[in-house]
């Protein structure tokens, strides 16, 4: 069993997050020139998806959300006939000022920037709201079916993405990043979408964690990878699995990621 879970660390290396560093602040500031008066290139700004839960292994998805002002939803919230898609072309023309020989394009819910060495960023214009129980979460638009607006708490899966992996010390982030090389390495023709990894890893390996320095264990190898490999046989019915996102409790969509999922579980053990 060589392909048992193990360490990744440095597998993005330290130049290239500067450059993503980079260019985050410089489509940061370009949405707080336009939207803010401000030319801030870290205010109203934070990554999300698998870079901002600690567990990409890779440049072809950094996601980033910038927050925008109230009266700007409320403008394009008023717009009859998808105002929301309206609101993305406006975001778009900000970032394409911005970058200029880039290709920046509006899909669906995000603003898409393929830069020409293979680092790419999905940009999610959203707005900050607080609930009946004073919980934040961020109100996105939505092109599809004639625009609509959907909520995130992509904060709220942070924290308890951070939580457990302290309390895990790194297994929680280790193992998401391994599955991520698997799929990567074998089956990238294959879907298998990071938060369904995360929240699936997040659930699955229930209290285990790796050892202190000088504890010792009863644990054999392969023993913690064959407990996901359980979880996964025993709550997938009819070929469906039901997970919530970690912290926000989110329904997550699994429909697509099942047949790969079970396939790197397996390659894992084999």
């Amino acid at each position: 069993m060589d392909n048992l879970v193990s360490k990744h660390s440095d597998i993005i290396p330290s130049e290239i997050r500067k450059t993503i560093s980079r260019r985050y602040k410089t489509v940061t500031k370009a949405i707080n020139q336009e939207f803010w008066n401000s030319s801030s290139d870290t205010a109203h700004s934070f990554y999300v998806g698998s870079y901002g839960r600690g567990t990409a292994v890779s440049t072809s998805d950094i996601d980033i959300l910038v927050e925008m002002p109230k009266e700007t939803y409320i403008r394009y919230d008023s717009i009859q006939g998808n105002g929301q898609s309206r609101l993305l072309q406006v975001v778009k023309s900000a970032i394409q000022n911005a970058y200029p020989r880039s290709d920046v394009r509006a899909d669906g819910q995000v603003i898409k920037i393929n830069f020409a060495d293979d680092i790419y960023f999905e940009v999610l214009p959203a707005f900050l709201s607080t609930d009946w129980y004073y919980k934040e979460t961020y109100t996105y638009p939505d092109t599809n079916m004639g625009g609509n607006w959907k909520s995130t708490n992509p904060k709220a899966e942070q924290e308890a993405m951070k939580k457990k992996n302290d309390s895990s010390n790194g297994l929680l982030q280790a193992t998401c990043r391994h599955f991520r090389y698997i799929r990567d390495r074998y089956y990238s023709s294959y879907h298998l979408s990071g938060i369904v990894i995360d929240s699936f890893v997040y659930v699955a390996m229930g209290n285990w964690k790796y050892l202190e320095p000088g504890e010792s264990g009863t644990a054999s190898a392969g023993d913690y990878e064959r407990l996901l490999k359980d979880y996964l046989d025993r709550n997938t019915i009819w070929g469906n699995l039901n997970l919530t996102a970690p912290g926000s409790g989110q329904s997550v969509d699994t429909a697509s990621s099942i047949e790969c999922l079970e396939k790197v579980i397996d390659k894992i053990l084999s």
